[in-house]
């Protein structure tokens, strides 16, 4: 999970240089930085044009090109912000959007298998605030 100060193709570069595996494709929707942000990942670049009413499109393999899975994860973060933080500074952001990545990252698991891992992923970490 990476938080953007702002959305340009230098910012998203970097974030999914980060975050992507050089050769992945990158399913993105109409947004004009995309293109320039994917540029050198092997799998290309494919999109779907929210504007024209297209929200999946498949190719010729069956494979389908949407966005739906993406917006999902961030409407579940939304969600939870509005809901159940009310408010969440930008300082803090990037630990929130950890959270419910973990959240949807472990959905299916047992509730103890969950709590197991959680714990694994905090042993020896501190929590600095400040």
């Amino acid at each position: 999970t990476r938080v953007v100060a702002s959305v340009t193709a230098a910012n998203l570069r970097q974030a999914l240089a980060e975050c992507v595996h050089p050769t992945a494709c990158i399913v993105t929707d109409e947004l004009n930085v995309y293109p320039s942000a994917t540029e050198g990942f092997e799998g290309g670049h494919k999109s779907v044009k929210h504007g024209d009413g297209e929200y999946v499109k498949y190719e010729e393999d069956g494979f389908a090109i949407h966005t739906n899975t993406a917006e999902g994860v961030f409407s579940l973060l939304k969600r939870g912000i509005y809901g159940v933080y009310h408010n969440v500074s930008p300082e803090h952001l990037h630990r929130y959007c950890t959270e419910f990545e973990f959240r949807y990252d472990n959905r299916k698991v047992e509730d103890g298998e969950r709590t197991v891992r959680a714990i694994r992923g905090i042993e020896g970490k501190r929590l600095a605030l400040r």
